[in-house]
């Protein structure tokens, strides 16, 4: 269903975001990693956010599961961004930083912990992950697309089924397009240096 929409409407949405002036969730992100860091962009959408990261020196790859938003940001990032589900991941401690900007939010809630246990698995020892939900607590379907909210306590708990994983920071925005009216809570987490 979420996957039809993003086909269906993949310029329509790459228009209505790619110039989003992501900026201040940025420097969150960045702030802990090393110049030249490896970074996963998951669940990619545009590319807006794998190009910001490429333009800042950062070693970048990317994924998202729609075919169309695929060839959309390859075009606009020039990475050769790859066409795969979270369920496709299987790499081991390979990023410093990984970005969930506005994807896990489509994943049903039965599934997230198998979703994050995985993305967190990709993580170094020591590596940051930035992860966004619209604020909410529950699962809703909105004109074709699936999502599962949170709030803290939500992510709190979803944290719990991931141990090494532990939350840095969360915070709440405001959406940065101007005719939405939502709220997002945001997540800076941090993956121990050693697993227990």
């Amino acid at each position: 269903m979420t996957l039809k929409y993003y086909q269906d409407n993949a310029q329509t949405f790459f228009d209505g975001t790619v110039n989003v002036d992501m900026s201040s969730l940025y420097e969150a992100f960045t702030k802990h990693l090393a110049p030249g860091a490896r970074v996963l962009d998951a669940g990619c959408g545009s590319g807006r956010d794998a190009k910001a990261f490429l333009e800042m020196g950062y070693q970048v790859e990317a994924f998202d599961a729609s075919s169309a938003m695929v060839e959309l940001a390859r075009e606009h990032t020039g990475l050769p961004v790859q066409l795969m589900t979270f369920a496709d991941v299987d790499w081991k401690e390979e990023f410093d930083g990984i970005w969930c900007c506005a994807s896990l939010l489509h994943v049903p809630a039965a599934e997230l912990p198998g979703v994050m246990r995985r993305l967190a698995d990709a993580l170094k020892p020591g590596g940051v992950w930035y992860v966004s939900f619209k604020y909410g607590d529950g699962e809703r379907e909105v004109d074709g697309r699936r999502f599962t909210d949170m709030d803290e306590v939500g992510l709190e708990i979803l944290l719990k089924t991931v141990v090494w994983m532990k939350i840095a920071k969360m915070w709440t925005t405001r959406d940065l397009r101007p005719e939405n009216k939502e709220f997002w809570l945001n997540g800076i987490l941090r993956k121990s240096c050693t697993e227990r």
